[in-house]
């Protein structure tokens, strides 16, 4: 549900996994593309999409009996579509997530929002997180993920060159997939600012430790932060000229404004708006997020970026290890 780059990228991997997929489109000229032409070119361009791939812009021809539904519309608008959809679910079908974010107003988790929307049991939810460029995924480059709390759908997206692993830990999967956005935007900041390799590292390392910090408070397994939905796809995010939120934050780092660099983003970089969610959500459990607080305050509060590194730069000395 969803034929952005990821949407997309993953019902490619369902079907080269021999699982038949069907993909909601926007409007019926993409699903035509798609259909007809068998490539998403405002997303996905270059890339052929496989036969079994079938694409509709009907949420009822998407849905009807579906056993797994996968969600991939941005996090902030998850609710509003999910209630259109709810009617129309499949009685039984799994629901799967496919954003990293935090909802802003509720701090809920997607896992939570589909559960309030759709009014699913927790056993009939699951999350796909880690290090998944979708671009890479796309060219069918070798990759792996973490599926929270769902054999069933390990069994159907796993192929030759995706490899699924599961993990119950829902709150930690979620919490580093949405966390690591925040942070991929300051990495981004340092890297247009031409700082280097040591500034990146880091931001990296103590990004890590305050997304502990909060999987901690809200029960989390801290494992889940040393594997692929923790530091995997941290790694990744930060790394890579790929990743929406990295190159966001670069455009802002090399001295555009805000506006212009929302202006000139298509895809949607879900760290801008999370920030505030993972914020607060933090401040409801007297967690300390010092990278997420000056990106929050950068983003929405016209924090300029060399104030915000002098911030960071300036705090007191503490244990490297503390508040888990």
């Amino acid at each position: 549900m969803g034929a952005g780059s990821w949407g997309t990228t993953f019902a490619q991997v369902l079907c080269d996994a021999g699982t038949s997929a069907v993909l909601l489109a926007r409007n019926a000229e993409l699903a035509k593309e798609i259909n007809v032409g068998r490539e998403n070119t405002s997303y996905l361009p270059g890339i052929a999409l496989p036969d079994a791939l079938r694409a509709t812009a009907d949420p009822a021809e998407a849905l009807d009996g579906a056993d797994l539904v996968v969600l991939a519309v941005p996090a902030q608008s998850l609710r509003e579509n999910l209630a259109v959809w709810a009617p129309l679910l499949p009685p039984g079908a799994l629901l799967v997530s496919l954003m990293k974010g935090i909802e802003r107003g509720t701090c809920s988790r997607m896992s939570e929002v589909i559960g309030q929307v759709a009014g699913v049991p927790a056993d009939r939810i699951a999350v796909v997180s880690g290090p998944n460029l979708a671009g890479e995924i796309a060219r069918r480059e070798y990759a792996a993920t973490v599926d929270a709390a769902a054999q069933r759908l390990q069994r159907a997206c796993h192929a030759s060159y995706f490899r699924p692993y599961t993990n119950p830990d829902v709150i930690g999967c979620e919490l580093g997939g949405a966390v690591k956005n925040v942070i991929a935007l300051a990495v981004g900041i340092a890297v247009g600012m031409g700082l280097g390799d040591n500034t990146r590292a880091l931001l990296i390392t103590r990004g890590l430790a305050e997304t502990a910090r909060l999987g901690a408070a809200l029960g989390a397994d801290q494992h889940t932060f040393a594997g692929l939905a923790g530091m995997g796809d941290l790694v990744a995010t930060c790394s890579s000229p790929l990743s929406r939120n990295r190159t966001f934050g670069e455009n802002l780092g090399r001295g555009m404004t805000l506006a212009d660099v929302i202006a000139s983003t298509r895809q949607t970089a879900e760290g801008v708006k999370s920030s505030q969610s993972v914020l607060e959500l933090a401040g409801r459990h007297g967690v300390e997020m010092p990278i997420t607080e000056v990106m929050a305050a950068v983003l929405h509060n016209d924090l300029d970026v060399g104030k915000a590194a002098l911030l960071l730069a300036s705090r007191s000395t503490k244990p490297e290890r503390y508040g888990v």
